[in-house]
């Protein structure tokens, strides 16, 4: 039994359905052994020096003893990971570190972007510094009140130059807002909420680039759908949050702009059942739209019937490849490498995903705890 089961283990962990796996070129974990049982909420970015990621570690999210971790992309081979922040308040207070951001300013510092706090609705927003592309770190900094910073997902470098960092807050029920720098992130100011939180509760903003000076955000909701708002400005205003037509299961979302003008989407296409806000974190999935409103299917990173797969982080390096990073059952963060020339696209209708000769998609039979 304990061969069969590995067995198992190995064909889940490393294999995609290959009838959705065209322009995967790299498929790898960043680590195989971790001094924590579990671990959440990757991020990734691009440094003069290489790669860099990030994500939580400890017991149990929301545990005292979660801290941030860092590994670099080095020779081909990521580092083993250094702990760059804990919750240490006092000698006998401490609480969890959650959801890092990596940033890269352009010109500048690499910047890591990081919450402490006892929940989501208590955090506080806590930022460190590199001049090295992640090796060596500047002291911690906190952020000034009523500055989270980046709730899950990457600021983004307006065309004039500005920081847009897609934020929000969960104190007052679910509310998206935006937090803009015109300094390189010395100095903040807050755009929105853009709802109520009760009517649409949204959570963790991507922002993605239309032609002009269109923007597009896209975020996580309990509304059992991706909603989306536009901007015309620079996102100094945005339109009023709507449904798109691709499912959420109350689970982050990440995208990002690709050098082609398309956009591509990393996020679980689950419809909960009944009228559940919450599903399970499996599949995780990548799409493709040319305008933000179409989208089409192109791969699916995880189909495994045991959840967890989630909390995905994706750029576009210079060389033109995608980089994803994302939860791997809590156990590890996977990395995948994506040639966005080689995807094969099929049009997602009516909120479906699109059936593929010689594939089925797994029964999931797992609850949707921890999410």
């Amino acid at each position: 039994m304990i061969g069969f089961w590995c067995l198992v283990f190995v064909i889940s962990a490393n294999a995609q359905p290959k009838q959705w796996s065209k322009g995967i070129i790299t498929n790898e974990f960043i680590f195989e052994k971790a001094p924590y049982p579990e671990c959440h909420a990757a991020t990734i970015a691009e440094t003069k020096q290489g790669l860099v990621a990030a994500w939580f570690g400890g017991t149990k999210e929301r545990n005292p003893d979660v801290c941030i971790w860092v590994s670099r992309l080095v020779n081909g081979k990521w580092t083993e990971a250094i702990n760059v922040a804990n919750g240490i308040q006092n000698d006998t207070l401490r609480y969890a570190c959650w959801n890092p951001v990596l940033y890269q300013v352009s010109g500048g510092d690499l910047l890591l972007f990081y919450k402490i706090g006892p929940s989501p609705a208590k955090w506080k927003g806590f930022f460190r510094s590199s001049k090295d592309g992640g090796i060596t770190w500047s002291a911690q900094q906190a952020l000034p009140n009523g500055i989270l910073g980046p709730v899950k997902n990457k600021p983004v470098t307006l065309k004039n130059g500005d920081i847009l960092s897609p934020s929000g807050t969960e104190n007052d029920g679910a509310k998206v807002h935006f937090e803009l720098s015109s300094d390189k992130g010395k100095t903040w100011r807050v755009i929105g909420p853009l709802n109520d939180g009760k009517t649409v509760k949204a959570l963790q903003p991507t922002i993605l680039f239309h032609r002009g000076d269109s923007l597009q955000m896209l975020c996580r909701t309990q509304n059992r759908a991706i909603y989306e708002s536009w901007s015309a400005d620079n996102g100094n205003t945005w339109s009023p949050l709507d449904k798109t037509s691709l499912p959420n299961n109350n689970s982050g979302i990440d995208g990002v702009t690709l050098k082609d003008g398309r956009q591509l989407l990393v996020y679980n296409h689950v419809l909960p059942p009944g009228n559940l806000a919450k599903g399970a974190r499996t599949p995780l999935n990548v799409a493709v739209s040319n305008d933000g409103k179409t989208w089409y299917a192109a791969l699916i990173l995880e189909d495994s019937p045991i959840s967890q797969y989630s909390y995905p982080s994706v750029i576009q390096t210079a060389d033109g490849l995608v980089h994803i990073v994302y939860t791997w059952r809590r156990q590890r963060i996977k990395h995948v490498v994506i040639d966005p020339k080689k995807l094969v696209l099929r049009e997602i209708k009516d909120g479906l995903w699109p059936k593929v000769e010689g594939y089925t998609p797994p029964v999931v039979t797992g609850d949707a705890k921890d999410l």
